[in-house]
């Protein structure tokens, strides 16, 4: 077991790196911080939030050298990966080995440019794939730039890389999985290891080999709009279920099996902790915070051999974690012994301060290894190249360089046989396209919804609810619609309402789950209820992303409280399932409501609902976060000196299964 952290560094390294501004190696003029954003998430373009002091950098303390002494007494990557990336980095020239800093988007690569200047990886920004959005096309994408890269003088393939946070989300006809709040609803290590599991398939099968996964902070703010890509708001959680999504997508070692796919912890370091929940925010966390609740998600994640890290877009008491030379090389590289490599997020470099010569010389210095630069890509191989060896050493880029390359050893790609060709001399498609969207992994998502709801509300015992009722009347803006049922990240960045992928929504869910001679009436509105049974009522918050989301007021769309009042009006007992990305103020619907789920974001099978409101399955989610009563109380978590929570942490309702309706004991509603 490694030593803490406040000993391994002494007394006074992390404290002064974090604390003391005389130690910051550039700033610029101090700005006031913009009032919180109201309803953000539906403005057009999001705005970061500025600093609320000087944007400042801190340099490293230790030399590249004593970081790559840990690294290699870490074992991750292996001596013999090193040894290759070595014997290979010893042939490259300054410009083949700047190529391998660079993430480019396909958007911007053009002719021969992958293979001219030896690319280190692509990317697929959100949304961004094939003209025609099939698992096919996917694989023909990315078999093409790959090739590319394989002409290049020394042949060096490139990563491909991809936000394949719940399921491989981006292409049409693959599963899509509960976002991670419902996972971190579930508490099931074993069940998110299997996910993993099933999305690396799909993932490799297109021939992609890297995701942008899994998000391994605690999110202690619900107005974030990142708040569904974390496990919950308690950092156990993170430390938990973040290495077994971990271990599911590489396997117990990377590359150790053919699907085998690079798995990313992000966002290094403090994002879930931003001031007021903003995107990119500033997080003012103590040494000992950072030891006791951020840090260990991270030690975790390197224990279970991930092969990547990214950057924070946020700043940490006002330093940019771009260029916190002090926890990027420092701490991660040299105490946490990380041996992979450290990618910076979307354009994360260009918002440091200054010009585009010293936003780069900060980045690469502070310890990052790999660009992400989907706009300047050619201005960033110049730039750089320019930089070397006055302002970033030759160390620093033998050192980046060492990591990109040992990474691809380990993944088994700078193996040529691992890329199988067809008659024709092209890459050839995996034989386990066909299992992109199966049976069986639309399966394994089914258990992952049932295992993440929590009963919130079962007044009068209402649920389970009978198959055999006379008519069933379902409603709401999330009962018929798979892109709502399923939140941001999937297929578009952003997300959108609509029939965007394949799927069951609530409604058929409800028709394929009832007896034969029950009626299921549906409306948007909740008009034309009048005279059934029961009432189910799915409301939620619309589809959204990143900053997009970051949302001051936390309200429930005044159309879903209006639906339930509707529906209460008509004389009918009402069963409400929220699909929300997370807690938001309920006001009176508690009281309203007969029953009420949290469903979070349960991506494509809304089987997973029925199975548990028919009682097939019983209810085992417990919250994985605490829910406010008011807005004044956000943020809200369990520990905090005043806690007076609606629903508490780790609440939920159960019941047995439909043979013994009678709801089970479970912990009081406070």
């Amino acid at each position: 077991m490694r030593p803490s952290l406040a000993r391994a560094l002494g007394p006074s390294l992390l404290l002064s790196s974090l604390l003391l501004s005389s130690l910051s190696a550039c700033s610029r003029p101090q700005r006031a911080a913009p009032a919180p954003a109201q309803a953000t998430n539906q403005d057009p373009v999001f705005q970061p939030a500025a600093p609320a002091g000087p944007m400042r950098c801190l340099p490293p303390a230790q030399p590249h050298a004593v970081v790559q002494a840990a690294r290699e007494a870490e074992g991750f990557p292996s001596k013999s990966c090193l040894a290759r990336a070595q014997a290979l980095l010893s042939q490259m020239t300054l410009p083949e080995k700047v190529g391998q800093m660079l993430q480019a988007d396909r958007t911007r690569v053009q002719g021969d440019q992958i293979a001219r200047q030896a690319f280190g990886s692509i990317l697929s920004g959100g949304g961004s794939g094939p003209e025609q959005n099939t698992p096919v096309e996917w694989a023909r994408m990315v078999n093409g730039y790959r090739a590319q890269s394989l002409q290049s003088r020394l042949g060096i393939p490139l990563l491909y890389g991809v936000d394949a946070v719940h399921g491989h989300n981006n292409v049409g006809g693959a599963v899509i999985f509960p976002h991670n709040i419902g996972l971190g609803a579930s508490r099931d290590a074993g069940l998110v290891q299997r996910i993993g599991r099933a999305t690396a398939l799909e993932v490799a099968a297109t021939g992609v080999d890297w995701t942008f996964a899994p998000v391994v902070t605690a999110a202690r703010d619900e107005r974030w709009g990142r708040t569904y890509e974390a496990f919950g708001e308690a950092p156990e959680l993170a430390e938990e279920l973040g290495p077994a999504l971990i271990r599911g997508l590489q396997g117990e070692r990377l590359g150790a099996r053919p699907d085998s796919v690079l798995a990313c912890a992000k966002h290094y370091l403090g994002d879930g902790y931003t001031q007021g929940g903003r995107d990119q925010g500033n997080s003012v966390l103590s040494p000992e915070q950072l030891e006791r609740e951020v840090l260990p998600a991270y030690r975790k994640a390197i224990a279970s051999g991930v092969g990547s890290i990214m950057v924070s877009f946020s700043s940490v008491d006002g330093v940019k974690m771009h260029c916190h030379g002090p926890l990027l090389n420092d701490v991660l590289k040299g105490q946490l012994g990380f041996g992979g490599l450290l990618v910076s997020d979307w354009r994360g470099v260009e918002q440091l301060p200054g010009d585009a010569l010293a936003q780069l010389a900060s980045g690469i210095n502070a310890g990052i290894d790999m660009v992400m630069a989907p706009s300047a890509h050619l201005g960033f191989l110049e730039q750089l190249a320019q930089l070397v060896p006055d302002r970033v050493p030759l160390a620093r880029i033998d050192d980046a360089v060492t990591r990109i390359l040992s990474v691809k050893c380990a993944l088994g790609k700078l193996d040529g046989s691992r890329f199988a060709r067809g008659p024709d001399g092209a890459l050839a498609l995996s034989k386990d396209l066909e299992r992109v969207g199966s049976a069986e992994h639309r399966a394994l998502a089914r258990e992952a919804v049932r295992s993440s709801l929590v009963l919130l509300e079962n007044s009068a015992s209402l649920l389970p609810l009978k198959k055999s009722l006379r008519r069933i009347h379902v409603a709401g803006s999330h009962a018929d619609d798979i892109g709502n049922q399923s939140g941001g990240w999937t297929i578009k960045w952003q997300g959108q309402p609509g029939a965007i992928t394949e799927g069951t929504t609530l409604r058929e869910a409800v028709q394929a789950a009832v007896a034969p001679g029950t009626e299921v009436s549906y409306s948007l509105d909740g008009s034309g209820a009048e005279g059934a049974d029961v009432a189910i009522a799915a409301i939620g918050e619309r589809p959204y992303a990143e900053g997009h989301g970051d949302d001051a007021r936390l309200e429930l769309p005044p159309a879903g409280r209006e639906l339930v009042t509707r529906l209460k009006a008509a004389g009918l007992p009402v069963v409400v399932v929220l699909m929300t990305g997370r807690p938001l103020l309920l006001g009176e619907l508690p009281r309203t409501a007969d029953a009420l789920v949290a469903a979070w974001l349960p991506g494509t099978e809304a089987q997973g609902i029925t199975d548990v409101l028919f009682g097939d399955h019983g209810f085992t989610g417990k919250l994985p976060h605490s829910w406010p009563r008011t807005l004044e109380q956000v943020p809200i978590n369990v520990g905090d000196a005043s806690y007076d929570p609606l629903y508490a942490y780790g609440f939920g309702l159960s019941y047995a299964p439909a043979a013994s309706p009678s709801p089970a004991a479970s912990p009081a509603r406070r």
